[in-house]
């Protein structure tokens, strides 16, 4: 008989935190919020109520799935250094993922998805998706631009999401996945240098 899969899935590049702990493709619970900057507070505590209520460790997990950004520097960094920990420490395998591919999952339709980060100053990270079966696909690559000026060049269809939910089941029969092979390589993909570093330059 085949082995169920216990995974812990992450993602903190945006205002909302997602936290979700699943058992194959069954949700066993999950913390999906709004914050107020307040990430690195709530993250280990929600993620230690769905472990209580499921009764399960870090160590029984197969596998942990983590949105690696873009997004803001200091909500982003917490999730990922949370999944490298878990991962290093208890030896599990890591994947990562787009956050703009999570939101994306979300959506239903047959539209070009524009997923979109507000970026501020103007500027949105944006990622270009379509779903295709019970997956997804990366339609065009991640950029930081300007979200009118980018959708006025669209030439089909488009629905833009700033918001949702990991599907898990349209990501997992995605190709968007990726997992890490040395766990300290692992770093957010922040698609811009910080504010520090420009002012360095």
């Amino acid at each position: 008989m085949k082995k169920s899969l216990k995974r812990l899935v992450i993602d903190s590049a945006t205002k909302f935190l997602y936290v979700a702990l699943y058992e194959d493709l069954n949700c066993l619970g999950k913390y999906y919020e709004a914050g107020s900057n307040d990430h690195s507070t709530k993250i280990m505590v929600e993620i230690e109520k769905i472990f209580k209520l499921n009764e399960t460790k870090v160590a029984d997990l197969d596998e942990i799935i983590i949105g690696i950004g873009p997004g803001s520097y200091t909500g982003l960094r917490i999730g990922v250094v949370i999944a490298k920990m878990f991962g290093w420490n208890n030896d599990i395998t890591v994947k990562t993922i787009s956050s703009l591919a999570v939101m994306a999952s979300s959506y239903k339709g047959n539209n070009l998805i524009v997923s979109e980060i507000d970026a501020r100053r103007g500027n949105s990270f944006i990622g270009v998706y379509k779903n295709k079966g019970k997956g997804l696909i990366l339609a065009d690559k991640e950029i930081l631009t300007n979200l009118d000026e980018f959708t006025n060049s669209l030439k089909e269809p488009y629905i833009i999401v700033s918001e949702g939910e990991m599907n898990l089941e349209r990501i997992l029969n995605s190709s968007l996945l990726t997992e890490v092979k040395d766990i300290h390589s692992l770093n957010p993909n922040y698609l811009r240098i910080t504010e520090a570093e420009r002012n360095l330059g």
